[in-house]
């Protein structure tokens, strides 16, 4: 069976983006107007997103080359899905928790944290990799949806206690099949919690494509549970900054939750695990290509004449900087002490726990009487 076959189509078509879009800025960089969404940023606020970016996918791309080289023991890139990711975290306020899954680099680098904290995981370092007060974003979570559950009990928490915050839950396609995020509906839904459900539609859940997640556009999924969704495009960072506001705006004036379907496009394999090309066709990821979401806003900083080549190029060398620093601070990771294992698996310690690493220590031991 050919590909096309497997997901339903003709052989040798593309998929195409469905016309429901909120869209400000097209691909080609030319803004448009939408009677229900506006960004209002001036020309440095628009630059300030190119810059955010072009670093976090230069930053990107030297963990994947990191990994390859096996110096990070897997890595979920991000690329194609720069603009969902910035676009709608820097919508979000100081005081707004942002609950991830294990791709949501760009979120990391819109929330302050710090660049080589966001490998540490993937490098067996520590068990998460930053504090989630000191930034108000979750650490990454690996099992598929469950971010979303605790991400309700969180906006239900902040609705308890009173405040003017908002809760963001970012999940992918997949994840939106999964039990976990479909109770978070239902929760949030009821009690009426201040938070926004992201979906990255990046069409592929490792191998399964969309159309066998959902017989209709995972933004309508809303409608059945109560709440309103939104399909934005999720290459446009104009467009997921103002849906996200509006969004996060509604949730905190007291009009519960709304779900946002960015669609979008993972560039890349799902990790360094898994190979694209097994599974999908090389003229679906060249029409998307066309639509990259760096290079839209750069043409639009060109036609309209907002920035100079001077700009563009402080910005790159920026960006390689960053890269190059990133790589010499994850180089520079000392590695674990292995007892720490053990730390924080429960509240306190008991009897099979100790039982364990005491094992552990002894079959440790036996190496050092080897090399003896």
């Amino acid at each position: 069976m050919t590909i096309d076959a497997a997901r339903g189509r003709p052989p040798g078509t593309v998929a195409e983006s469905p016309p429901e879009l909120v869209r400000l800025l097209t691909p080609d960089g030319e803004r448009v107007e939408h009677p229900d969404y506006d960004v209002g940023l001036t020309a440095e606020e628009i630059k300030g997103l190119y810059r955010d970016l072009v670093i976090v996918r230069r930053l990107d791309a030297e963990a994947l080359a990191l990994a390859r080289q096996g110096e990070l023991a897997v890595w979920p890139s991000l690329r194609g899905q720069e603009a969902a990711q910035v676009g709608s975290a820097r919508a979000l306020m100081p005081g707004d928790m942002a609950f991830p899954s294990y791709r949501e680099h760009g979120v990391a680098w819109c929330r302050g944290v710090d660049r080589v904290r966001v490998l540490c995981s993937f490098r067996g370092i520590n068990h998460a990799g930053w504090d989630p007060r000191e930034h108000n974003l979750h650490v990454p979570t690996i099992v598929i949806g469950s971010q979303v559950l605790h991400a309700t009990g969180y906006a239900m928490g902040v609705q308890r206690d009173g405040t003017e915050d908002a809760v963001i839950a970012y999940f992918g396609d997949g994840a939106s099949s999964e039990g976990d995020v479909n109770e978070a509906f239902v929760w949030a839904a009821v009690q009426n919690a201040p938070i926004v459900f992201f979906c990255q539609n990046n069409q592929w859940a490792i191998s399964e494509p969309a159309e066998r997640q959902s017989r209709i556009p995972l933004y309508r999924r809303a409608d059945g549970f109560g709440f309103p969704g939104v399909r934005v495009d999720g290459n446009d960072v104009l467009a997921c900054l103002a849906v996200t506001r509006k969004a996060l705006d509604n949730a905190r004036s007291g009009q519960g939750p709304t779900l946002v379907e960015a669609f979008t496009y993972r560039m890349g394999a799902h990790t360094t695990t898994d190979d694209p090309n097994r599974y999908r066709l090389p003229a679906e990821v060249e029409a998307w290509q066309l639509k990259d979401p760096v290079e839209r806003v750069r043409a639009y900083l060109l036609k309209s004449g907002t920035a100079t080549g001077e700009f563009f190029d402080e910005v790159e060398a920026e960006a390689q900087d960053a890269g190059s620093d990133l790589r010499r601070q994850c180089l520079a990771l000392p590695d674990p002490d292995l007892d720490e294992l053990w730390d924080h698996v429960y509240a306190a310690e008991h009897s099979l726990l100790a039982d364990e690493r005491a094992r552990f220590a002894s079959y440790l031991g036996s190496f050092d009487e080897v090399s003896r």
